[in-house]
C-alpha cells in the first residue's frame, strides 16, 4: 500500500514494516522490521570496518571486529529475508531482528560519538545515502516506466526523512525503507539522546519506553509521514538507548537477577499483549502490534547485550571456522546492500521460477511450487546483487571497490 494508506488494526496514520509470504505472490501489507526487523527485519547497519569495543570497565582486549555482534547482525539479516519469504508470524518472537539491529547500531553510534558529533553524523550520512541513491535510481525509474507521476515529495528519495512516495507497482520494493528512515532519525538525534542518557543513564533507559505507551494508550499521533515516524521511532527507542547502555558499561554494572527479571517481564508483557490483541489485527505478528514489538524486543535485546557485557562473550572461536567466519564478514560488509536488494531479489525470483516450468526436466525434478525453492533462488539473486552492487558501499566508505569484501 502507499504511504498514505492505513494498515488494518493500526492507529490512524501508522505504517510500519510488513510481513507476508510469497506463496501466493500477493502483496498485503517492520521492516518494520520493521526492518525491519526492519525485519526486518534486516538491515542498514554500522560501517563494516568499525570496531565494537567493550565498555570502559571491561578488561582491555586487542582491537578487532567483535564477532558476537557481527554474528547477531548476520543472523538478523537472514531472519529478515526468511520472514519476507515465508511470512511466519513467529519469526519475530524467535529472533526480533529489527530490535537487535537498532541495538547494535546504538552501541556503535555511542562509540563513534567519542569524536565530534557533526563529523560522525556526516560520516553516517555519507555511508548510508550513496547505496540508497544507487538502489533508488532503479526503483524510481521502474515506477516511472509503469506510470508513476512524482510530485515535490520525490525529495524523500534524496534524503529519506520521511517515507518516499511511489506507486503500487513498486510498493513491495520500497516499503522496507521505513527502517532507513528510522535509522536516519536516530543518527541525527543521537548526540542529544546520548547527552540525556549520560545525565541519568538508568532513568532515561527505562523512560525510553514511555513514548510507545503514550502513542498506544493516550494519543495515536498525527496522520501521514510524521505519525509513521513517531510510531517507528518510539517502537525501537529503547533498543537504541540500550546500545548506549552497553557501550557505557551500564548493563555490566546492573545486578544479574534484576536484568533477568526485567527482561523476562518485558518479554512476557510483549507476548501477552501480542496474543491478547491478535483479534484486532488478525495475527500475533509483532510487526503488526507496535507495543508488543517494543516490549518483546526490549527484553530480548537487553538479555543479549547484558550477557555480552557480563560474560565477555566475543565469539572469538568463530575465526577457527574460516568459511563460516567469511560468510559473517561478507554479511556485515554488505549489510546495506543485502537489506536494500533482498526484496527485489524475492520479487525477481517469481518470474524466474515461472520460466523454469517451461523446461520439462526442471518441471519434473525441481520443487518449483515450494517456497523453500524460492527461498534458495532468492539467496542466489541476493548474492548476484552483492557482487554487482555491493561495491557502492565501498565507495561510500571511501575504500577501494571490491566484488567480495
Amino acid at each position: 500500500m502507499s504511504w498514505g494508506q492505513e494498515q488494518q488494526g493500526y492507529p490512524s496514520g501508522y505504517q510500519q514494516g510488513y510481513g507476508y509470504g510469497y506463496g501466493a505472490y500477493q502483496q498485503p501489507q517492520y521492516v518494520q522490521q520493521q526492518y525491519v526487523d526492519y525485519g526486518q527485519p534486516v538491515a542498514v547497519e554500522e560501517p563494516a570496518e568499525e570496531t565494537v569495543e567493550e565498555p570502559p570497565s571491561s578488561p582491555a582486549k586487542p582491537a578487532g571486529r567483535d564477532r558476537y555482534f557481527d554474528t547477531l547482525r548476520a543472523v538478523a539479516l537472514i531472519r529478515v529475508v526468511t520472514y519476507h519469504t515465508f511470512g511466519w508470524a513467529w519469526c519475530g518472537m524467535v529472533f526480533p531482528s529489527m530490535g537487535i539491529m537498532f541495538g547494535l547500531a546504538g552501541t556503535l553510534m555511542a562509540k563513534s560519538l567519542e569524536r565530534p558529533a557533526p563529523k560522525v553524523v556526516r560520516s553516517r550520512l555519507r555511508r548510508l545515502l550513496p547505496p540508497f541513491w544507487f538502489w533508488g535510481f532503479f526503483v524510481v525509474l521502474a515506477m516511472l516506466v509503469h506510470g508513476w507521476m512524482p510530485h515535490w515529495e520525490i525529495v524523500y528519495w534524496i534524503v529519506p526523512f520521511g517515507d518516499p512516495p511511489g506507486n503500487r507497482w513498486g510498493v513491495q520494493a520500497w516499503e522496507i525503507l521505513w527502517y532507513l528512515r528510522t535509522y536516519l532519525w536516530f543518527v541525527l538525534l543521537s548526540p542529544l539522546l546520548l547527552k540525556a542518557f549520560r545525565l541519568a543513564p538508568v532513568p532515561v533507559l527505562f523512560l525510553s519506553l514511555a513514548p510507545i505507551l503514550v502513542l498506544d494508550f493516550v494519543w495515536s499521533g498525527p496522520e501521514g509521514r510524521l505519525g509513521n515516524e513517531m510510531w517507528d521511532f518510539s517502537t525501537y527507542l529503547f533498543c537504541w538507548i540500550l546500545g548506549f547502555a552497553h557501550r557505557d558499561g551500564v548493563l555490566q554494572r546492573m545486578r544479574p537477577a534484576l536484568v533477568v527479571v526485567l527482561s523476562f517481564a518485558a518479554i512476557g508483557y510483549g507476548g501477552w499483549y501480542a496474543f491478547t490483541h491478535q483479534g484486532e489485527v488478525g495475527t500475533y505478528d509483532l510487526d503488526e502490534i507496535p507495543l508488543a514489538q517494543a516490549f518483546w524486543s526490549a527484553g530480548f535485546v537487553m538479555l543479549l547485550m547484558w550477557a555480552k557485557a557480563y560474560f565477555g562473550i566475543d565469539f572469538a572461536w568463530l575465526t577457527r571456522f574460516r568459511r563460516l567466519d567469511r560468510v559473517v564478514t561478507v554479511f556485515n560488509a554488505r549489510a546495506v546492500t543485502i537489506y536494500l536488494w533482498h526484496e527485489i531479489a524475492l520479487i525477481l525470483a517469481v518470474p524466474l521460477i515461472d520460466q523454469f516450468w517451461n523446461v520439462p526436466a526442471f518441471e519434473k525434478y525441481l520443487p518449483l511450487e515450494s517456497q523453500w525453492f524460492m527461498f534458495g533462488i532468492g539467496w542466489v539473486l541476493i548474492a548476484v546483487f552483492v557482487l554487482t552492487c555491493g561495491w557502492v558501499e565501498d565507495v561510500a566508505a571511501r575504500k577501494k571497490p571490491r566484488l567480495i569484501p
